[in-house]
């Protein structure tokens, strides 16, 4: 079994950053990979970002690319992400996930944490 917790969320202005963390415990050896998924109000969840455990992939949704920066430490079994220049439209809870290796779904997810930028 694997636990993720996420911190980090807000309320931040619009043009303005935050870091969100998701810290794992567990049985993470299982993890082949990690992602950030968000949802707002009345929409589906959508991957935001993603990335291998080695740190050789990484993806990102078109809408966030070049402010969101994903980002992992093995050490502390930390996958961070780094949004910058944060729109209205980012507004949403945002989950942290891990890839089960053996199914290769999404089989673990945090609580979530909410993200509000203020226009």
């Amino acid at each position: 079994q694997v636990q993720l917790v996420e911190s980090g969320g807000g309320l931040v202005q619009a043009g303005g950053s935050l870091r969100l963390s998701c810290a794992a415990s567990g049985d993470t050896n299982i993890l082949v990979r990690m992602a950030w998924f968000r949802q707002a109000p009345g929409k589906e969840r959508e991957l935001v970002a993603t990335m291998s455990p080695d740190s050789e992939y990484i993806m990102y949704v078109d809408s966030v690319k070049g402010r969101f920066t994903i980002s992992r430490d093995n050490g502390k079994d930390t996958v961070y992400l780094y949004m910058n220049s944060l729109k209205p439209d980012d507004t949403a809870v945002y989950y942290c996930a891990g890839r089960d290796s053996t199914t290769g779904s999404y089989e673990y997810w945090g609580q979530g944490t909410q993200v509000t930028v203020s226009s």
